[in-house]
């Protein structure tokens, strides 16, 4: 029933390709950004809806946000519906010219439908089933019963607001993914076999990708498959599957609701956190969202950031600026949907960010050219799970927060400035810089399961290649491995640490640098094939001819007794991933490795390749400036002398004829401006936490 239903959804898309990935200036014609606010009506007394909903408008937003989570209020019992409430709102939204964004209620299904139908619910890996305890995303996806619900709520929502011209657009759930990772439950494993006889076909093609005969795994028959499991092929294969499930929900909804509109408001959902949810993968749903926005919080302390003494402060601003790059790839362009307004609840802990941080993330989501920036949330709540979760408001629900004036200050600063932009205007380098950055949710899947070394961070090593970009303030775009490599369109093609490779993908590659493309591949590249396979050949061998030379082994060492690597006369550490390369006589060795008992054997390698170029970084440095500078060398000789050598978390994004600069760290940067230079916003010297606006 699931693969006939997820089948049924797939030729309906196609008919609804006219609908989907729609233009971006279809639903955004304006110049700029648009501004908003998260609104739970519910929460909050309706006396106070009116005066809530006024003061959104009069702080300079100009959209609004309803009906996340709201299932329960929408269906407080089984076909009992109320949608009085959110009439109300949407019309009081419409009274103060503000645009509503529509939410649908799926991640959180009421106690009744919980109490009636427990299989609903999805289980973790233990066999242990969610309760409706309050939490969200609990629902197994694969459940047909769940399905129904959904598809009844959803169809009652599109009938009555799918037309309705005060409705700009929808949100369809809300951060997909599943509670517990991926579901264990009944319905999944019955979902996840018909899955795999699909892919398969028989059990004997199945045993033989999966290497069954390794500890006696060889199944009899489908009914035989079982997870989880310590087979790193099955677990891959569950995890794509749970992949394609969640985008199969997204679609299904969006479905729903085009069937019922006139293609006028836009369809999207709010992806959010790359790093921490790996089997969601935004691109699956290119063909059936008009695009996807995305959530970002980055003052949580847990991923990656400058590691400074401001850091705690400022945020995250890697996965700000490489959160944004991801989610803008999809259909080539996004907004934020959640962004936080200050202080949040949930972090490793929870510092108040600088003065001015806030201010700094609203030009950011600005200059990289988000088309709107939600803010999570409008209202702090007085009770919940989220009630340390400071919003535009403080708790009396009247006077703005410490950091909500910092949000509403961007948001004015922004709307006065927008009749400056021109939207004519191109980036000044962009034509010979634009940067492919291959990407692939299952290769990062398999690398994070089987890593080989214990201290290997994928998302430390995919930042270690993207920052460099950043300093040189290139544009960079996601690109999945079927999409097309062109290099009038991309110069430049990063493969970071892309393990897994299929022959097409290989020789897909190698026509790139043919036809003119310059391939940068860092360490791990080919390592295996699109299986998770090592090759039955000599170790890499499909990849040696872009590598410049053969692979005879690679090598880890401890972090307290790591190895150097010497490149244009410097020398940098690295321990945790070392490929030697033994080069072909035309390669040229950019770099090699200064000790070990391979001393002197090439770790940097590159050459032309037709009428491009390829080059191989075999290891990984420990500061990552050793990859920023090969970087810089291969730009500097194929697209001349680049005007940004930033240091890392500064960033400068070009939209509109200006240059937005921003400042994650702890350190006054003093921009590479001319003297004449005309600041719109800020200065010269860049703050941290600061903004600075300019036109050369």
């Amino acid at each position: 029933m699931v693969l006939k239903h997820w089948i049924f959804s797939l030729l309906f898309c196609v008919l609804l390709s006219s609908y989907a990935g729609a233009s971006e200036e279809k639903f955004f014609p304006e110049q700029g950004s648009h501004f908003g606010v998260f609104y739970y009506p519910e929460h909050w007394p309706e006396e106070q809806w009116e005066r809530d909903i006024k003061r959104v408008a009069e702080l300079g937003f100009d959209f609004i946000h309803y009906n996340e989570f709201a299932w329960a209020r929408l269906e407080p019992e089984e076909g009992k519906f109320d949608f009085n409430w959110l009439d109300k709102v949407i019309a009081l939204a419409d009274e103060n010219g503000l645009k509503v964004i529509l939410c649908t209620p799926s991640p959180c299904p009421p106690a009744w439908l919980a109490t009636k139908h427990p299989e609903i619910l999805a289980m973790d890996a233990e066999g242990d089933r969610l309760q409706h305890s309050g939490s969200r995303l609990t629902g197994s996806l694969a459940n047909p019963i769940y399905q129904k619900y959904v598809d009844r709520i959803v169809t009652l929502l599109a009938e009555r607001y799918a037309k309705d011209d005060r409705v700009w657009g929808w949100q369809i759930g809300n951060e997909p993914h599943i509670q517990v990772g991926s579901d264990y439950s009944p319905s999944a494993i019955k979902a996840f076999r018909e899955w795999l006889k699909d892919k398969y076909g028989t059990i004997e093609a199945l045993n033989e990708a999966w290497g069954a005969a390794f500890w006696s795994y060889t199944l009899n028959d489908f009914s035989q498959v079982n997870v989880p499991t310590s087979n790193p092929h099955v677990y891959l294969d569950f995890e794509t599957y749970t992949s394609e499930e969640i985008a199969r929900d997204l679609s299904d909804q969006a479905e729903i609701i085009r069937a019922h509109g006139d293609g006028s408001q836009w369809i999207t959902t709010n992806y959010a956190y790359f790093k921490g949810l790996k089997n969601v993968d935004p691109f699956l749903t290119r063909d059936t969202l008009d695009f996807a926005s995305h959530t970002m919080y980055i003052s949580h302390n847990i991923s990656l950031d400058s590691g400074d003494s401001l850091a705690h402060r400022l945020g995250a601003g890697m996965e700000f600026s490489m959160g944004t790059e991801i989610a803008a790839s999809v259909s080539g362009y996004t907004g934020i949907m959640e962004l936080q307004p200050g202080q949040i609840n949930w972090g490793r802990f929870n510092a108040i960010p600088l003065p001015g941080a806030v201010r700094m993330w609203v030009w950011h989501a600005f200059g990289m050219g988000e088309r709107f920036v939600c803010t999570y949330r409008f209202r702090q709540p007085l009770y919940g799970l989220e009630q340390f979760h400071s919003g535009i408001m403080q708790t009396d629900g009247v006077s703005v927060n410490f950091n909500g004036k910092d949000f509403v200050q961007a948001v004015n600063e922004i709307n006065d400035f927008e009749d400056q932009l021109d939207p004519e205007a191109t980036h000044p380098f962009v034509e010979n810089t634009r940067t492919g950055y291959l990407w692939s949710q299952r290769n990062v899947m398999d690398i994070e399961r089987y890593p080989h070394n214990r201290a290997w961070d994928t998302w430390q090593h995919l930042y270690t290649w993207y920052q460099g970009l950043k300093r040189m303030a290139v544009d960079v775009v996601f690109l999945q491995p079927d999409d097309t490599f062109d290099p009038e369109e991309t110069p430049f093609l990063v493969v970071p640490s892309y393990q897994m490779m299929s022959r097409e993908l290989i020789d897909k590659l190698e026509r790139y640098a043919k036809q003119g493309g310059h391939l940068i591949m860092s360490t791990r590249s080919g390592l295996k094939d699109d299986r998770g396979h090592l090759w039955e050949a000599k170790k890499q061998e499909p990849v040696w001819p872009l590598v410049g030379g053969e692979i005879p082994f690679y090598d880890h060492l401890p972090a307290n007794r790591p190895g150097t690597v010497a490149f244009e006369g410097e020398a940098y550490p690295w321990h945790l991933w070392g490929t030697v390369v033994e080069p072909y006589a035309e390669t040229e060795v950019w770099g090699s490795f200064a000790d070990q008992f391979y001393e002197g054997s090439a770790a940097i390698t590159h050459q032309d390749y037709g009428k491009g170029s390829s080059t191989y970084v075999g290891t990984w440095s420990e500061d990552s400036e050793m990859e920023y500078d090969v970087l810089r060398k291969l730009y500097s000789r194929y697209a001349g002398d680049l005007p940004f050598d930033l240091p890392p978390y500064v960033f400068a994004d070009f939209r509109d004829g200006f240059w937005v600069g921003v400042n994650y760290t702890d350190q006054t940067y003093t921009l590479p401006t001319a003297r004449q230079t005309k600041f719109v916003i800020g200065e010269k010297e860049l703050p941290p936490g600061g903004v600075s606006v300019w036109k050369e």
